[in-house]
């Protein structure tokens, strides 16, 4: 099985639009016949980027307690298990809630590449210095 392939909408700030044009990629793919499933999507209550998630197939996520509150993050068996051509996995550089499979966001979608999922993400310019050695690993520069 070949090495999924990895696509980031990099954004100078939270807000420019990283999500939305990562759904409306997914919106286009899907349309196209390709199996896209949104892995995992925060769109932080912007009513645009929400109404983007319908018609998309949604992996649901896995539930965290974490001193004493319950959290979301991405389920990476499910989605392993649903083996999507394309998964959507916002957020690149999130740090995970601990007990997680993971401690960073990367290293699951790491998971999903070595698997031959192809990824769409997305990333805030100021988080690229924390995530110079995945990329410098990923794209051998």
């Amino acid at each position: 099985m070949a090495r999924g392939k990895l696509r980031i909408y990099l954004g100078a700030a939270p807000g420019v639009g990283k999500t939305y044009a990562m759904l409306s990629e997914a919106h286009r793919r899907t349309e196209r016949g390709t199996d896209c499933v949104v892995a995992f999507v925060e769109h932080h209550d912007r009513p645009r980027t929400e109404v983007m998630l319908h018609g998309l197939e949604q992996v649901a996520r896995k539930e965290l307690e974490y001193r004493g509150s319950t959290f979301t993050e991405m389920d990476v068996d499910a989605v392993l298990r649903r083996a999507p051509a394309v998964a959507l996995v916002d957020e690149l550089a999130h740090k995970n809630v601990p007990g997680s499979r993971n401690a960073k966001r990367w290293q699951d979608v790491e998971e999903l590449l070595e698997a031959g999922v192809d990824v769409i993400s997305t990333v805030n310019i100021q988080h690229l210095e924390s995530l110079g050695d995945v990329v410098e690993s990923i794209t051998g520069v």
